[in-house]
């Protein structure tokens, strides 16, 4: 889960403090401030200094929000959390509605926001059989309703629109998915966040206290290989934890869940960085103090949901 990206257009010499674009919790973030927006400095074995131009002491609060907020959906009444992901739809379309149209780009708006809910229905009520026919309902009408504008452009904001649907609404479905296994779906959920979760932990510090090679300096400059090794040996130990104590599964399932998700969840941090790089934005936006916006949040949990479902789904198999 990557934070917002700090003087995105400035090289990092530029930029104040040496900040880096990216100011998330993926592999390789340096340094913190305080609630205040007073820095306070990390440091390197060595003694040297770290910095980052992330809030952290804000970052950490929204977070403990959000991952409470969803427990308290999850335990007592399952189907509560589809109505968390629904609102969640609806306030991520808005935010790339916005991005898209600083491009003149037109999404299709309410068959977009109305088919991500649908979809969120259909996934924890239908399972995966309901959320494949809801989805493609959902782009049927996205097309058809695009029509009533004519030709010019009629493909480009087809294609934005088509892209919200899959981005948002589809990748997020799969976390009812995994709630909605019988007998231990709230289980399967909250393993996968711890475990990803521990992507961020174990990516942070082993970035800000070792990262010294760049991973993809020209998509996110601050990643770096250390900060992404402590991403896998974090995502590993909390996969064998979990699959192994809440799951009832074998250690080694849950280490492939760790590895799995650690790709996917840098996948999913890196993607959303190249978005905001091709819209020429700092934030996709405000929804959260010292996070940016809702999908400046959730990026890598939307990519690597789908890949724990399936992780999970064959190599630890629902009791019931």
């Amino acid at each position: 889960m990557s934070n917002s990206e700090s003087s995105e257009g400035a090289p990092p010499e530029q930029r104040p403090g040496g900040a880096s674009p990216q100011g998330g919790t993926g592999p390789g973030e340096n340094g913190a401030a305080d609630s205040n927006g007073r820095r306070f400095t990390l440091h390197k074995p060595d003694g040297q200094p770290v910095r980052t131009g992330r809030n952290l002491p804000l970052a950490i609060g929204s977070g403990v929000a959000l991952g409470a907020l969803a427990f308290a959906a999850i335990m007592p009444y399952p189907p509560l959390f589809t109505v968390i992901t629904s609102i969640a739809v609806v306030l991520g379309v808005r935010e790339l509605r916005r991005a898209f149209a600083s491009r003149g780009i037109r999404m299709a708006l309410p068959p977009v926001v109305a088919g991500g809910v649908a979809i969120q229905g259909a996934a924890f009520f239908g399972g995966p059989i309901w959320l494949v026919g809801a989805l493609a309902l959902a782009a049927i009408l996205t097309l058809a309703w695009r029509l009533r504008g004519g030709a010019e452009g009629y493909v480009r904001d087809s294609a934005a629109s088509l892209f919200s649907l899959l981005y948002l609404p589809f990748l997020l479905s799969t976390w009812l998915l995994l709630l909605a296994a019988p007998d231990d779906g709230r289980l399967r959920l909250i393993a996968f966040i711890i475990v990803t979760i521990s992507s961020d932990i174990g990516g942070y510090f082993a970035g800000i206290l070792l990262g010294r090679h760049k991973m993809a300096p020209v998509i996110s400059p601050n990643k770096t290989w250390e900060g992404f090794a402590g991403s896998v040996l974090g995502c590993m130990i909390a996969g064998g934890v979990t699959v192994g104590l809440m799951l009832d599964g074998p250690v080694w399932a849950g280490l492939v869940l760790g590895v799995a998700v650690v790709l996917a969840a840098t996948v999913g941090d890196l993607i959303e960085s190249l978005v905001k790089r091709d819209f020429g934005i700092k934030d996709m936006g405000s929804f959260m103090p010292g996070h940016g916006g809702l999908l400046d949040r959730v990026d890598s949990l939307l990519i690597a949901g789908p890949v724990a479902w399936m992780v999970l789904t064959l190599l630890v198999p629902s009791a019931g």
